[in-house]
């Protein structure tokens, strides 16, 4: 649908509107999502979820290639300055951890150890003014609380500095989506 031209027609209107576009695509799509930004670099692209590296179906047991695959694309995307990413949504079963088999919820401390990497990368590649933590509640529900999440971020970014976490938590948020003042 990226490529579509009627799509990219109304596309166009969103830069100069100074309006953003917020995009769920899963790993096997960023390809996509960097030529749209390419295309349109003055127009603030927001990628949702950590770019959806899938972990079912036939992803199922391939977590090292799927991590591979969607590394490469992160970090092409990452050149685009106009996309932002949120860094969340790990709790989904799309992700594949399995958490929500569990008979008990995961702790914090085990959710920072799987979804770490992932994190991690993301704000590697982008850097702390274009990662935001979500909370991609209720769905990650169905894995954990909405507290454990944020202590499993606070877990994973703790030896960062306090103006990086300033960012993570609500900095780029805040700038994004023009919250200041409201």
């Amino acid at each position: 649908m990226l490529q579509e031209r009627s799509f990219r027609q109304g596309f166009a209107h969103l830069g100069r509107l100074g309006l953003s576009f917020d995009a769920w695509m899963y790993h096997t799509q960023l390809s996509e999502l960097a030529d749209l930004a390419g295309a349109f670099p003055e127009t603030m692209i927001v990628l949702n979820h950590a770019g959806g590296p899938i972990g079912i179906g036939p992803y199922a047991g391939r977590r090292d290639a799927v991590f591979g695959e969607w590394l490469a694309g992160m970090q092409r995307l990452a050149e685009h300055d106009n996309v932002t990413v949120k860094v969340g949504g790990f709790g989904m079963r799309l992700f594949g951890f399995g958490f929500e088999n569990g008979a008990l919820p995961p702790s914090s401390s085990e959710l920072a150890e799987a979804w770490g990497p992932y994190v991690e990368e993301c704000i590697s590649a982008f850097g702390v003014q274009r990662c935001m933590f979500e909370g991609n509640f209720p769905v990650d529900k169905g894995t954990c609380s909405y507290d454990t999440i944020w202590n499993t971020f606070k877990r994973i970014v703790a030896s960062y500095s306090a103006d990086e976490k300033a960012h993570l938590f609500h900095g780029t948020a805040t700038r994004v989506y023009r919250l200041a003042g409201i």
